[in-house]
């Protein structure tokens, strides 16, 4: 049986729904604020764990260890450069297939993947090379 999501849980779901992109826990945290919405940083990361075991949001982690918080979509894949954080996205998923497999095979519910390569983008190449 599922746990019916606090009021807290709804307000953030309702807020990434809203913006429809990738927040820190911090943005989250400012933008109920905003609207008056207010709740701790604590409450916020909370809710957050919640809704992520919940299976209704997803996490991505950038290189600097910054946490961003999404509503599941699409899965995102990137390619990320290592000197300026730059974050490129594509559309390619080469794992599709592997995760119906994996769901099958070990009786694991996937909500969502996340693939992300880490190099250096053009512009960072050519500074490194001069």
């Amino acid at each position: 049986m599922k746990a019916q999501r606090t009021r807290s849980q709804d307000r953030i779901l309702n807020l990434l729904k809203a913006l429809n992109r990738s927040v820190s826990a911090q943005d989250i945290y400012i933008e109920l604020r905003h609207h008056n919405q207010g709740m701790g940083l604590a409450t916020v990361y909370r809710s957050l764990e919640a809704l992520k075991l919940e299976g209704v949001i997803q996490v991505r982690t950038l290189n600097s260890g910054e946490s961003l918080y999404s509503c599941v979509q699409q899965d995102k894949h990137h390619l990320t450069c290592l000197q300026c954080g730059a974050s490129i996205g594509i559309d390619e998923c080469p794992v599709h297939q592997l995760e119906t497999e994996l769901q099958k095979s070990h009786s694991f519910k996937i909500y969502y993947h996340t693939l992300e390569f880490f190099g250096l983008c053009d512009r960072c190449v050519t500074e490194i090379s001069c």
